[in-house]
């Protein structure tokens, strides 16, 4: 399995900017497509946004488009999420996560990532 560890979390007044990394170790990242999750408090976990295998497509929920940023760097085995202009509605816990199999490219839901990291909280004031 792939170890996924997320940071770069934390508080930042709305309209700012952080930037959350995951760094992977234990399997080739190159060959896995990746994502990235939130879950605010009492609410189901959603997805945010992914980036394939091959890094040549992302995709990015609705209320994300032109503010946040996914890429990946596999010489460093680290994927990034950088997110602009944040809102309040933004809070939550940020996962990264790994697909089941590598180099597939269907599906970026919940049930098609195996491996997650721990979390990193990003709290958004208004």
């Amino acid at each position: 399995q792939i170890q996924l560890v997320e940071s770069g979390g934390g508080l930042v007044q709305a309209g700012g900017s952080l930037r959350l990394s995951c760094a992977a170790s234990g399997r080739t990242f190159s060959n896995y497509g990746m994502g990235w999750f939130r879950q605010a408090p009492g609410k189901e976990r959603e997805f945010v946004t992914a980036i394939t295998w091959s890094g040549d497509t992302t995709y990015y929920r609705d209320s994300v488009k032109g503010r946040f940023t996914i890429s990946r760097d596999n010489a460093k085995n680290t994927v990034y999420l950088q997110m602009n202009s944040l809102k309040p509605e933004d809070t939550a816990v940020y996962y990264c996560a790994a697909k089941r199999f590598p180099y597939y490219s269907d599906g970026f839901d919940l049930p098609d990532f195996g491996s997650w990291g721990q979390g990193t909280q990003v709290t958004v004031s208004s």
